[in-house]
Parts: C-alpha cells; structure tokens; sequence
C-alpha cells in the first residue's frame, strides 16, 4: 500500500467553499480518546480502592493479585468473540452495548461483600469491555489516513492515562471522604451517560457531515471509507491464517511487553505507594498522579514522533517501530526504583518507566495498519487477546511475589524484563509494516 500517497490537487482547485476539506474525523477522535478514558478509568478505579477495600473485605496480597487478574481473565478471552460481534454488528451497536453493559457492571462493584462477588463483578466487566480497543482500532482504520493513524491512536490512547493522571485527587478524595463504594457508583453513572453521546454522535464516514473533499482525502490515504460488510463468518481458517504472519506475533509479544508496564500502574502501583512507600491519602493523590502525567506526554509524543518519521522517510517500519523499541527499552528502567530513596526520586523512575510505555503504545496503529480490511475486528481481538494475557500474569505474579517476599523489589524486576522482551520482538519478529491480503472462502 503507499504511504503518504498525495491527494490530487484537481480535487481541491475548484475554488467552491464546497471543496474545502471539513474536519469530522476529528468529533470522532474526541468521542474515542472520551470513550477509552472512561474504560481504563472503571478498569483502574480498583486499583485505587484497593487499600481500603482489602481491609474492609478481609483480603490478602495474594486474594487481590487473583482479584486484579480476574479481569483480564473474560477480557483476554473474549476478544475473539468480541471481534466477531464487532465485524456482524458494526461499529455504532457494537460499542454502545459495550459502554452500557461495562458501566452496569462497575456500579455493581458498589454492592460486592467478598472475595466471591468481586471475582464475579471482575468477570463481568472485562467481557463487556472486550469489543472497546477493537472497535476504536476498526474506526480509525476507517476513518484516518494512514499519514494520521499514529496521532489519532496516540490521541485516544492518552485516555488510558489522561483521567487517572488529572482526575487521581479527586478519586483518592472522594475514596476518603465518602469510601470506595461511592467511587464505583460515580464512574458508572459517567460511563451510562457517555454511552448515549454515542449512540447520538457516531457515523460511518458516508453517512457522516464529512464533505466529500474530506472522505477523498481519508481514502486516498487508505482509510477505508467504504466500510467493510458486515456479517463476515467466522472460520478457525481465517484465525490460522492470519497467525501465519510474523507481523501478528511481532505486534503480539511487543504489546505484552507494553502492557505489563501498563497493568503494574493500573492495579498494584497505588498499593506499593501504601505499603512500601508509606504514603498518606493527601500525599499518594498527587504522587499518583505524576507518572500518569507523564505517561499521558509519552503516548503523545509518540504518536507525534511516529507520524512525523513516516512523513519525513515515507516508511512505515522506520515510523511505527522506532519509537515502540525505543519506549520499551526505555520502560525497563523501572527497576531503578528498587535503589533510591526519596519519594522524589521513586516517582522520577516510576515517571520515566510509564512515560515510555506510553511512548511504546503504538500497538494499536500498527494493527490499524496490517489488518486484512475483511478481518478488522477478528485481527484486533487476537491482538487483543495476547495483549491482554499480560493483565492475567502480571497481577498473580506480583501478588504471588509480594506473597512470598513481602517486597516489591523483584515485581519491578519481573516489569523490566517483560519490556526487554517486547522490545526484542519488534526488532526481531514483526518485519514489514504493511497491510496483509487474505482472501476467505467458504468451507
């Protein structure tokens, strides 16, 4: 496919206001960073609970490892079905029923009394949450050209880390002053009401306000404005296929990497500030907030950087791995954190490592960039799938290591290598960034 491939000058020289390139896709990237923020919120609000929860509910390290992982359980697995749903049902039906449902269930976390029904409200949520990150990466395939795609990935990415980053005071406040069930009760009422901003402002790009300057430029670009057709069978030989190329199982392994980093901060960093660091509720609401600052500069900058080396080299390896192995590496540094002393000094490392995950969380742009465009949803939710089994092993193997040492020294360790390895991957596996072609035919 070429890349950065200029738009005809004949379609912009009529000198009709008409002509002129309108902006809809970018009400679009609004509603996704909105969107994401919300889902990593109600997946991260546990994380920030925790220490009261666990003493409230009589739970061990070891009982909350199994609890931080139980999402990611449904949430892993369901990925698959979660892109089927995606491809039979399109984009608006799909994401909606996800943001509803999500958001009931965190609520539900309000009501939970033990081990028992927040293992069951954990499950709940994460397969409900499936469909989200496939659904965001069909819908900037579609909509952005691929000279756009990292900044518009980096753009909703930043919702991971942008609410907990600028919203943390607040969450940690309303957890002291009204408990922690009242912070379930909160981001679901917020997540029930996005999902009808949704419903009423999401489009395909032809029945959008885009004008037709615009969807010329989107397709030019090899968006995808004649959206896929929807209700494409599922087959195991299209899963077979698809796991035939190294792109997959480069873009796979390196976002484990990523994502281990990222599971660390979402579910024991607010603990390991408690315990290890001895923080007050006042003191951990502004510490918390800082590597999530920084991971919210991270995730746009590399999207800045990434779109920036392909328009200056007009490649798309150079573009979209240069900065993910870069921030992988860099993430590794976390372990530093195990040899200094001063809160200012654990929250600079802690800082750094989360700014180059972000830096690195990519991954999603170069699925939007080698998804068959008649396998978006299934390619995404494999994707997903092994993304996501870092949610599964991080927090037992933390939880099993705290368990076992009562320290977090070699957790830190575990996070550094986990990213040596998926720097590793995309130097060595992944190969071209290019679209793939599979053709399906019936059994």
């Amino acid at each position: 496919m070429p890349i950065d491939t200029p738009m005809p000058t004949t379609s912009f020289n009529a000198g009709a206001v008409s002509a002129r390139r309108s902006h809809a896709r970018y009400t679009i990237m609004a509603l996704l960073a909105v969107g994401t923020m919300i889902n990593y919120l109600d997946r991260a609000v546990l994380g920030i609970a925790a220490p009261s929860l666990a003493k409230d509910l009589v739970l061990s390290a070891t009982m909350m490892g199994l609890v931080f992982s139980a999402f990611s359980w449904t949430y892993a697995f369901a990925q698959v079905p979660g892109g089927i749903l995606l491809d039979r049902l399109g984009t608006k039906l799909t994401y909606f029923w996800s943001v509803t449902t999500w958001s009931l269930c965190i609520a539900l976390h309000a009501a939970t009394t033990g081990l028992g029904t927040l293992l069951g409200v954990r499950l709940g949520l994460g397969i409900c949450e499936a469909p989200c990150f496939p659904t965001n990466s069909r819908v900037v395939g579609t909509w952005f050209p691929q000279r756009e795609r990292a900044r518009a990935t980096s753009i909703y990415t930043v919702g991971e880390y942008v609410g907990l980053a600028f919203l943390a005071p607040i969450l940690y406040w309303i957890v002291a002053t009204f408990g922690w069930r009242m912070l379930f009760v909160v981001v679901g009422v917020a997540g029930l009401v996005f999902a009808l901003v949704w419903w009423q402002k999401y489009r395909e790009p032809k029945e959008s306000r885009a004008n037709q300057a615009e969807l010329e430029y989107i397709e030019s670009g090899g968006g995808l404005v004649s959206s896929p057709k929807r209700g494409a069978d599922f087959s195991w030989q299209s899963v077979r296929k698809l796991m035939a190329y190294r792109q997959m199982w480069g873009a796979c392994l390196g976002q484990f990497g990523g994502n281990s980093t990222l599971v660390f901060f979402l579910t024991w960093f607010p603990t390991y500030l408690v315990t290890t660091r001895h923080m007050g509720w006042l003191k951990l609401g502004f510490f918390a907030a800082l590597p999530f600052i920084a991971a919210s500069i991270g995730v746009l900058f590399g999207g800045w950087l990434s779109d920036t080396l392909l328009k200056r080299t007009g490649s798309a390896n150079v573009a979209r791995k240069l900065p993910v192995v870069v921030g992988l590496l860099l993430a590794s540094s976390i372990i530093a954190a195990n040899y200094v002393n001063s809160d200012a000094a654990v929250i600079a490392v802690l800082s750094l490592a989360f700014f180059a995950q972000g830096m690195a969380a990519l991954g999603w742009t170069v699925i939007s960039d080698i998804a068959p465009s008649n396998m978006m949803g299934l390619t995404g939710g494999i994707f997903n799938l092994a993304a996501n089994l870092a949610g599964i092993i991080t927090p037992l193997v933390i939880g099993v290591i705290i368990g076992q040492t009562g320290s977090f020294f070699w957790a830190l360790g575990y996070i550094a290598v986990v990213a040596l390895i998926g720097a590793l991957s995309y130097i060595f596996i992944l190969g071209d960034v290019r679209r793939l072609v599979i053709t399906t035919a019936p059994d």
